[in-house]
């Protein structure tokens, strides 16, 4: 007889995200293992949990197809760490208040996001853009930030961790 699986440690889950979206850029061609360390790192500074700080490496490989639903769905976490990452994961042809409303139904996913839109919204981030997609971004963050109820950074040093 086997006893219940382990669960997997951040360590763990920080390796697993970082080995899924190897090789993969953000908008800026920085590895996007910074961008899942920023978000992770935003939600340990904003006081979240452990399974926060778990989803927060999560939070874009499902969305991404770094890793499918199914590996998520029999990982060795808790129930509220998969919840979580689902959440956060817009799906195709979603639109902002249906994904907006999942994440404020789902317990601890808002502070995922807030990070996830503060790192996003970073304007060292931004500036390397060109000035159309670094508009179209701006405002697609201002639209998510308005309808999950999230004021502005006062400024942007409170953008970064």
């Amino acid at each position: 007889m086997t006893g219940p699986r382990a669960q997997l440690t951040l360590a763990d889950v920080e390796r697993i995200a970082r080995e899924a979206h190897e090789g993969q850029r953000d908008k800026a061609g920085r590895p996007y293992a910074e961008h899942l360390a920023a978000v992770a790192e935003g939600v340990r500074a904003r006081g979240g949990s452990d399974d926060q700080i778990a989803a927060a490496w999560l939070h874009d490989a499902v969305e991404d197809d770094a890793l499918s639903a199914r590996w998520l769905a029999g990982a060795a976490l808790p129930q509220r760490v998969k919840d979580m990452v689902l959440a956060v994961s817009k799906r195709h042809g979603e639109d902002l208040p249906a994904y907006t409303r999942r994440i404020l139904a789902t317990p601890g996913a808002l502070l995922i996001k807030e990070s996830d839109l503060a790192h996003n919204a970073d304007p060292a981030r931004l500036a390397v853009l060109d000035p159309a997609t670094r508009t179209r971004l701006a405002e697609k963050y201002a639209q998510v930030r308005s309808l999950l109820g999230l004021t502005a950074p006062k400024s942007p040093t409170e953008q970064r961790y």
